[in-house]
């Protein structure tokens, strides 16, 4: 089955009564845990964006917190979970900001965990790609946010 293009969704969703929308939207939610997710969020959590901003560090500091008991091949997994779940929320979002403050507070995390180094090369080679994904977030952003965020990211920098 070929899907549809999201513009024709857009066009026939326009066209169907409200309770339609309400019984496609209850299905969606029913069949993938993801879509459920995306709309608790739409729906509950996007009008207070600071306050789940601030449940996301919240949920990644629990996380490090289990990290620093692990050995260097779970910590390892652990903190690839860590940034895919984090990638998945900043898709909820959808905001460039909220994307690179995200991505530089898991880089200060492991910064401050001391897990940067040369010697485990993959842990700092996941380290350089989020302070890059970050950066390329952080060109998108006006000028003024850009220069905080860019003495974020000069702090962040690691010569080990």
């Amino acid at each position: 089955m070929k899907s549809a293009s999201v513009n024709d969704i857009k066009k026939e969703l326009k066209t169907l009564p409200h309770e339609s929308l309400v019984t496609i939207c209850l299905r969606l939610a029913k069949f993938k845990a993801e879509n459920k997710e995306l709309l608790t969020y739409l729906l509950f959590e996007a009008e207070d964006l600071p306050a789940y901003v601030a449940s996301i560090k919240a949920e990644i500091d629990e996380a490090f917190a289990d990290i620093h008991r692990e050995k260097s091949y779970l910590a390892k997994k652990k903190l690839r979970k860590i940034i895919r779940i984090t990638n998945k929320y900043i898709r909820y979002v959808g905001d460039k900001e909220t994307e690179a403050d995200l991505l530089l507070y898991i880089c200060q995390h492991m910064k401050d965990a001391h897990m940067v180094s040369k010697r485990n090369l993959q842990i700092h080679n996941i380290y350089m790609q989020l302070l890059k994904k970050s950066v390329k977030a952080i060109d998108t952003l006006h000028e003024d946010l850009q220069y905080e965020y860019i003495r974020m990211v000069n702090g962040l920098d690691v010569d080990v």
